[in-house]
């Protein structure tokens, strides 16, 4: 922490920032906000950070931590689609946890299947799809966690 001064003249807190470009948000179109919203939640135990509405009457939900979130939207109506032809090269959703193994049982909880299950320098990592296709990499880089390997085929879209 650094410390600056207040227009009271009392000493406060900064928090440090890194010199290094943090990612601050991911923006998902799915299916349904509100169940995706409530997945991430329980997987990752994340909260909601914000919910809104855009000019087209669409819901948007932002789901996260206290740094960085996934803002969700539902697709465009169809006269407004060929507008943003965007999330094309889209691949997957990395997210970091401090336990694998507890994150992999509340995948499993929600009928979500796990797999591509791996051990690399420096930690490990599982990947799942949700039902709108969005492949989730889930990685720790916690020490001395074991665990054991499942089937490692994607689910099919």
């Amino acid at each position: 922490m650094t410390r600056s001064t207040s227009d009271t003249g009392r000493e406060t807190a900064a928090p440090v920032r890194s010199a290094e470009p943090v990612i601050e948000h991911v923006n998902l179109t799915v299916a349904d906000p509100e169940h995706t919203s409530g997945m991430l939640q329980a997987v990752f135990g994340w909260r909601e950070r914000w919910r809104g509405r855009e000019s087209d009457g669409r819901i948007g939900i932002h789901v996260g931590g206290a740094d960085s979130y996934v803002s969700l939207y539902p697709p465009r109506p169809p006269a407004k689609a060929h507008l943003w032809p965007k999330s094309r090269p889209f691949n997957h959703l990395g997210v970091e946890v401090a336990d694998l193994e507890a994150c992999e049982v509340r995948v499993r909880q929600l009928g979500l299947r796990p797999y591509g299950h791996g051990d690399y320098a420096p930690g490990r990592r599982f990947y799942f799809m949700d039902e709108d296709g969005v492949e989730y990499e889930v990685v720790s880089y916690a020490a001395g966690q074991g665990h054991a390997k499942v089937a490692d085929t994607p689910q099919s879209a």
